[in-house]
């Protein structure tokens, strides 16, 4: 019995697919137009057509890994959920502020990125956590509720909750994501704590934005993924690739999907890496040409 490995990357333009030939040391791969408005039948059609060519049968593949730039081109593109903000009373505006940060340093008239999150999707809630973690006041459900409430007729599909100092207690997070669930159980919410829980409120805030952002795209694609690779025949575990270059499966992408954000491109620096090393040249820029964005990767 043959033992293959099926890697699958979804571009904007195309969708590579490739199965690795554990027993020989061979591969074979195929390239499909991109399917935007259903990645996943490009996917179908990719591997229907490869493993035809090559004889290959479904029950022979015992991994499958995929890495994707899906969720990047969405934040890039702006084609995101409607996503709303509840933070910390006084801590609205955190996304706007930022970092003195500019990446021109002398541009007087420089126009920032606009915000994921529009201002008046932007809730405030009272409570206070210190930053030991020690509680100065006790969160207002009543408030959260109503803002909650306030988010979802005015559009909102994905709720990102980030509070003040909540890597050091994640106790009113939780409890506002548990009553949120509970009264609008199909609002998709993210708390900082699980996102990001690190210090620096703009870093923490912005990165739980974006992870509510792609997060009900994440959820519908990768359970549709998930169906699809099954229906095939195909018995073996569905991987997903992080940013990191690491791999995890399909539950803990669709509760941090935003892990998976710059999965394309580690895969294009860990292939770099990996030809550097064969051709024994330590350092190593690898450049990797898509179709809606391109990467490079300074491997040392």
């Amino acid at each position: 019995m043959a033992d293959y490995a099926l890697g699958i990357d979804i571009g904007g333009t195309f969708t590579d697919i490739v199965v690795y030939d554990a027993t020989r040391g061979g591969f074979s791969a195929h390239k499909e137009l991109t399917t935007p408005d259903a990645p996943h039948r490009g996917v179908v059609a990719g591997i229907h057509h490869l493993f035809r060519a090559q004889g290959i049968h479904y029950r022979d593949i015992s991994r499958v890994v995929h890495a994707t730039t899906l969720f990047t081109n969405a934040l890039i593109e702006r084609k995101g959920a409607p996503t709303g903000l509840i933070a910390t009373e006084g801590f609205r505006d955190t996304l706007e502020m930022r970092r003195e940060h500019k990446y021109e340093l002398y541009n007087l008239f420089m126009e920032l990125p606009r915000p994921l999150v529009a201002r008046h999707l932007r809730r405030e809630v009272p409570e206070r956590i210190g930053p030991n973690g020690e509680v100065s006041q006790a969160i207002v459900f009543e408030q959260l509720l109503a803002q909650a409430q306030q988010l979802k007729d005015a559009g909102v599909v994905s709720l990102a909750i980030a509070l003040l100092h909540a890597y050091a207690n994640d106790a009113h997070e939780v409890a506002a994501r548990d009553a949120i669930r509970k009264k609008f159980p199909e609002l998709f919410v993210s708390i900082s704590s699980e996102v990001a829980p690190q210090i620096r409120e703009y870093e923490r805030t912005s990165t739980t934005v974006a992870n509510a952002y792609i997060k009900p795209l994440a959820d519908s694609y990768l359970d549709l993924m998930g169906r699809e690779i099954a229906r095939l025949g195909i018995t073996a575990p569905l991987f997903m690739m992080l940013s990191n270059g690491g791999l995890t499966h399909i539950d803990e992408a669709k509760r941090v999907p935003i892990q998976l954000l710059e999965s394309g491109p580690a895969a294009g620096a860990l292939a770099g890496s990996t030809f550097g090393v064969r051709s024994k040249s330590p350092d190593v820029l690898a450049f990797d040409m898509g179709g809606t964005t391109a990467k490079l990767a300074i491997v040392e």
